[in-house]
């Protein structure tokens, strides 16, 4: 009898040991992250003296407010002396990129305060529309600027549902309501329609650049293929004003602004979510978003391809 229980109770001992463990470990990660806590509504600062405010722009563009909020922190802010926009983004979202190009215009011309755009290695379709905004825009001589232009997409999964035999009932009252249904063709109505919406949004485009960038439209438009070119060839079309890169756009921008010596370079200090977050707070922005899955609609995007 001994024989059989002495490997359970080290059995036992094993997993009560193990259990302990994790949950020490578990207690200490949630102080150490709490500690760390959120610093959604701070600066952070690389040195001390005048300052430049810098945002980053990565990645697909999805939605404006993180930086819309940060721009303008960064106005309103009297010891900031000037922003620069540090790009690197084949655009995204069409509302989302004219919201951002609205506040750097907004900034720019009616606050006053000297805003200048950093193309890193893209700065593409919405990326370039709200580079556009900007007083100068600085690119790498290899950097990727362009792409103006509007694309809309969704996918048909009709013959799918075919395949799979399942029918799609959807109750409608207004011809267009579906307009773009994926689980079926496009109507020539539909596609007209869908058609012009584009249409007047590649011409908002147009408009945009060319009075950010104070262009002729029919200039702009001439180029607006959605084709990219590199920062060396974008110079003499005049959607880049300088060849250079991050330090350069710094350096010229602390002299425009009276900055002598180095600048402190303030960054917007992104929310840490913590294991805190998790377990005792609102949990729902950790979990896929049942809207978002069930979205099927056509998307209208600037965006480089």
């Amino acid at each position: 009898m001994s024989d059989g229980s002495q490997p359970r109770t080290l059995l036992w001992i094993m997993v009560g040991g193990g259990a302990f463990f994790l949950f020490t470990l578990l207690v200490f990660s949630l102080l150490f992250f709490s500690v760390r806590g959120n610093s959604e509504d701070e600066f952070e600062f690389g040195g001390s003296g005048p300052k430049i405010g810098v945002i980053d722009v990565e990645g697909v563009i999805f939605q404006a407010k993180p930086f819309v909020d940060d721009l303008k922190r960064y106005a309103d802010d009297s010891s900031i002396k000037a922003i620069i926009l540090r790009i690197d983004s084949p655009g995204g979202g069409a509302a989302a990129s004219q919201e951002m190009y609205d506040a750097v215009r907004r900034v720019r011309d009616q606050k006053k305060k000297m805003v200048v755009a950093s193309i890193q290695t893209v700065g593409a379709s919405g990326a370039y529309y709200i580079a556009s905004g900007a007083n100068k825009i600085y690119a790498n001589r290899a950097s990727i600027v362009g792409s103006i232009g509007v694309i809309a997409e969704w996918v048909n999964y009709g013959d799918l549902l075919h395949w799979a035999k399942l029918k799609e009932v959807v109750l409608t009252e207004g011809a267009l309501k579906d307009a773009g249904d994926p689980a079926r063709e496009m109507t020539p109505a539909e596609h007209e329609y869908l058609q012009s919406l584009i249409t007047d949004m590649y011409g908002q485009f147009i408009h945009d650049v060319a009075e950010g960038r104070k262009l002729k439209e029919e200039d702009v438009r001439s180029i607006a293929s959605g084709r990219v070119w590199t920062g060396e060839e974008a110079l003499p079309m005049k959607l880049i004003d300088q060849i250079g890169g991050f330090q350069a756009a710094v350096d010229d921008t602390a002299k425009a602004v009276g900055i002598h010596g180095e600048p402190t370079m303030v960054h917007p200090a992104r929310p840490r979510h913590t294991l805190l977050d998790l377990f005792f707070g609102d949990a729902t922005q950790f979990l896929p978003d049942r809207a978002r899955m069930m979205q099927t609609n056509v998307s209208f995007l600037y965006l480089w391809r």
